[in-house]
C-alpha cells in the first residue's frame, strides 16, 4: 500500500474501529439492537468449533439474544485495516472465562462475515516456568 493508500483508507478505518468499539461495548452491557448495527441484512456468523453458522442479521441477533447465560466482554486488542479485522476478547458466560478470537471481513461499513473462535484457560506447567512470565487477564 502506498502512502495515498494509507491517507485514504484512514478515515475508513477510523470509522471501522469506532464501529468495533460500540460493539464490543454494547456487546458488554446486553445491547441488542446496537450490538449487531454492524452486520449486513445478509451477514453470515460461524462456530467452527461447534459446526453452527448463521445467516442474517436478525438470525444473529436472535440466537444471541436467546442465550440464558450472564455474558461479558473485555476486549483484549483490536487490530487491522481495510476488510479485515481481528478483536481478541474474554467472553466469560456466567463467570467462566473463554479466551475468543473473532475475525470479521468487511463490506463497505457493516460486516459480512464474522468467524469466532474459543479457547478455555489451562493452567501453566511448571516445566516452562524459567522461560516464561506470568499474564494478567
Amino acid at each position: 500500500m502506498n502512502d495515498q493508500q494509507k491517507h485514504d483508507s484512514a478515515p475508513q478505518d477510523q470509522a471501522i474501529r469506532a464501529a468495533l468499539d460500540q460493539h464490543w461495548a454494547a456487546s458488554d452491557t446486553n445491547d441488542f439492537e446496537t450490538e449487531h448495527r454492524i452486520y449486513h441484512e445478509d451477514a453470515v456468523l460461524e462456530y467452527p468449533q461447534s459446526g453452527e453458522r448463521t445467516r442474517g442479521r436478525r438470525n444473529i441477533q436472535g440466537q444471541r439474544a436467546s442465550q440464558p447465560n450472564k455474558k461479558r466482554f473485555t476486549v483484549r486488542r483490536i487490530i487491522g485495516s481495510g476488510d479485515l479485522w481481528v478483536t481478541e476478547f474474554i467472553l466469560t458466560y456466567d463467570g467462566k472465562p473463554s479466551y475468543t478470537v473473532s475475525i470479521v471481513e468487511f463490506t463497505g461499513d457493516k460486516v459480512a462475515r464474522e468467524t469466532q473462535y474459543f479457547a478455555d484457560p489451562f493452567p501453566a506447567p511448571a516445566s516452562r516456568a524459567q522461560w516464561v512470565e506470568r499474564m494478567d487477564t
